[in-house]
Formats: structure tokens, sequence, C-alpha cells
């Protein structure tokens, strides 16, 4: 029997967000226990937490398919997780991840921070690719379509409102295959906002890896945010609401440094609350 925490991260004022299971002491764990634990959950990623000859942590993530070598919105869970029951004696941690190693930061007020790649842009895409996979009307032909990865590869999918992005009704079988055909993670879909807060609303959709859509997705907007310090705006931070459409409002905020507008530093931060704790069964081997 394995202990999980489940922990929103990205949440607004304790609520909404992003659900994922946390183990935290995984250390007699297989990779098939791992796998069944994270298809029980269900939810669309689970962090398993270990000890690191190279850093402070290890993390390994499993979506309910496979495994993946990064998963932001698990990752702040986690560290949200540990500060919460006060694991944490320090205010920036080194984790290893199968995407690399990463800096964290946890900040005074609990919101826990996450580096990121730098970017790496990828080829653009024309609208028409995406026929059979949703309306593809809707794109925003302002902007391009492009692949950026700060970790994880995604389509960086531009929208011209936000009625029509919530009015997307994406074929998840079509958008399987096309992300498999061009070796991405999803489609994060977006539109611009003006006069709020925020700089843009976003749905993210993977169902490739099990996920059909997700309330809130660290990589690929930190993945944003990057395509935007380089097709639309230069800011030092950037603000990312996403899932009102399913009902579990999140925000997001990423912070770019940079230098002569080439970015050397991202970070993706957010708040996490602790939802509940389930005990899962996981086949041995």
């Amino acid at each position: 029997m394995v202990e999980v925490y489940v922990v929103s991260a990205f949440s607004k004022e304790n609520q909404g967000g992003n659900k994922a299971g946390i183990v935290l002491d995984s250390h007699n764990l297989t990779p098939v226990d791992m796998a069944v634990i994270a298809k029980d959950l269900g939810y669309s990623e689970t962090a398993f937490l270990m000890e690191s000859n190279i850093a402070d942590f290890k993390i390994r993530y499993f979506t309910p398919t496979e495994e993946v070598p990064l998963c932001g919105h698990a990752t702040i869970a986690t560290f949200s997780l540990l500060n919460s029951l006060s694991k944490l004696s320090k205010g920036t941690y080194i984790l290893e991840t199968k995407a690399g190693n990463l800096n964290i930061r946890i900040e005074k007020d609990g919101m826990i921070f996450m580096e990121q790649n730098c970017p790496i842009y990828f080829e653009t895409l024309a609208p028409n690719i995406f026929a059979g996979c949703l309306e593809n009307r809707f794109i925003d032909t302002s902007l391009p379509i492009q692949i950026v990865s700060t970790g994880l590869k995604d389509i960086i999918l531009p929208v011209d409102s936000k009625d029509h992005l919530n009015k997307l009704n994406p074929n998840f079988k079509n958008i399987a295959s096309l992300c498999q055909d061009l070796n991405v993670v999803g489609i994060h879909a977006f539109t611009l906002t003006k006069g709020s807060k925020a700089t843009a609303i976003c749905r993210n959709f993977a169902p490739r890896y099990g996920i059909d859509e997700e309330s809130a997705t660290g990589t690929s907007n930190c993945a944003l945010a990057c395509y935007l310090f380089k097709h639309y705006d230069q800011q030092s931070q950037y603000i990312f609401e996403q899932g009102s459409n399913l009902g579990s409002a999140s925000q997001l905020i990423v912070n770019i440094t940079h230098y002569n507008s080439t970015i050397n530093m991202v970070y993706v931060g957010g708040q996490g609350h602790f939802v509940c704790k389930k005990i899962i069964e996981a086949s041995r081997s």
C-alpha cells in the first residue's frame, strides 16, 4: 500500500488549479509500480519523489499512460506540499529530472518557482495542418504557429478571441496522431487579453499522453511566454489563466530574464494547496 498526497498546483486563493498525485517516499517503487499508481489515480501527472546523488531531490513523472521527463504543475505541487509539511529548510533547491537539473525557488509567501530550460524554437506550421483536429478558422493568423520547448516540445497555437478559444471543439484522436507525427507533447492554444492582469488565456490538449485537456500546464506556459517574448512583446513577467472552462481556474506566472533580447533564464511559478490523501495498492514487479 502506498500513501499518495493530492495537491492542486497553480491555484488561485486555494481554489482551482491542477491536481497532481505525489508520493513522497518512492525509493522502494519500481517503474511498473509507479505506472500502476499513476493509472489508478488518473490525474494528468503523478510525481514520485526520491533521493538524488547529484541534486537535493529527484522526481520521476508518470501520466496515466507513460513516463514523461518533466511536469511543471506536479513539481510546483510537490514543493508546495514539502513546504507545508515543514520539510524544507532553505529557499533554493536543485531538482534532478529526466529533462535535466532544475533550480527551485521557494518564496516567503509560499509561491514556488521552477526553472525551465532556455527556449528552443522549432518549425512554424500552417493553419491547414489542424483540419480535423479543431476549428482552424479560429486561428489568429497575425501570429505564427510554432513548436517551442523549454523542456518539452509543444505547439503554440494563437486563437483570435476568447469566445473562439472557449468554442474550440478538439478531436482528441486526431490531435494525438498529429502530435505523434510532429513528436510534440500537445497543443497549447491561447488568446491574448486586453485590459486584464492576465497576458493570455489558455487551453492545453495532450491526448497523446492520455491528457485530453488539463487546467494548468507549467511547461507549456513557459514555452508560451518565450514565444510571446520573441513574437509579441518582450516582458519580464507574463501571467496566464487556464482551466476556467473546466471549472478549475488556474493562474501561472512566468518570469524571464534576458540580455540583449536573448533569454537566459525562465521560471514558472504558482501557489499550491493540499486536497486529500489516498492509499493506493501498487503491483510489485
